[in-house]
């Protein structure tokens, strides 16, 4: 009988490419300049979609966030694409919000539902922001996965 050399198991930690380049840019920088570059990130939140923009009823609220922020994730053509909106008064959540959709941008939904559920601590901004956005954050991520396992089972 032959040993065969066991499979190896997915790393839990994976990330998609580009949501690993954001969190190496991050942990690349001294924890000061980490919030400069989470502002920069802020100025990049991509606009979200004439059809999105049109009906803003197609959006969901995220009740994790202190500030108004609203997404909504499409699936289409087995990619996928979350279009947010977070006040310009609001710098570190739009930064959040702009670090998700450009990390989610032509994902595959499989690759958005495998995205570490600890993304948000991955970053290395634990100790420069607030644990109430860290959690904010977090609960984008976890309304992201949710709408896309809605938009799987329709």
């Amino acid at each position: 009988m032959t040993d065969l050399p066991a499979s190896p198991l997915p790393d839990p930690h994976a990330l998609p490419d580009r949501l690993a380049q954001i969190r190496d840019e991050f942990l690349e920088l001294p924890e000061p300049d980490r919030l400069q570059l989470l502002l920069e990130f802020s100025n990049e939140l991509p606009p979200v979609s004439d059809e999105v923009a049109a009906h803003p009823e197609m959006t969901e609220r995220v009740a994790e966030c202190q500030s108004p922020v609203y997404i909504y994730l499409e699936v289409a053509d087995d990619a996928v694409t979350m279009h947010a909106t977070a006040p310009a008064e609001a710098p570190t959540t739009r930064g959040f919000a702009s670090i998700l959709a450009q990390g989610i941008a032509g994902l595959s939904p499989d690759e958005v539902l495998a995205i570490p559920d600890d993304f948000p601590q991955s970053i290395g901004l634990t100790r420069v922001v607030s644990p109430l956005r860290i959690s904010g954050m977090t609960g984008m991520l976890m309304r992201a996965k949710r709408q896309v396992r809605a938009r799987l089972a329709a």
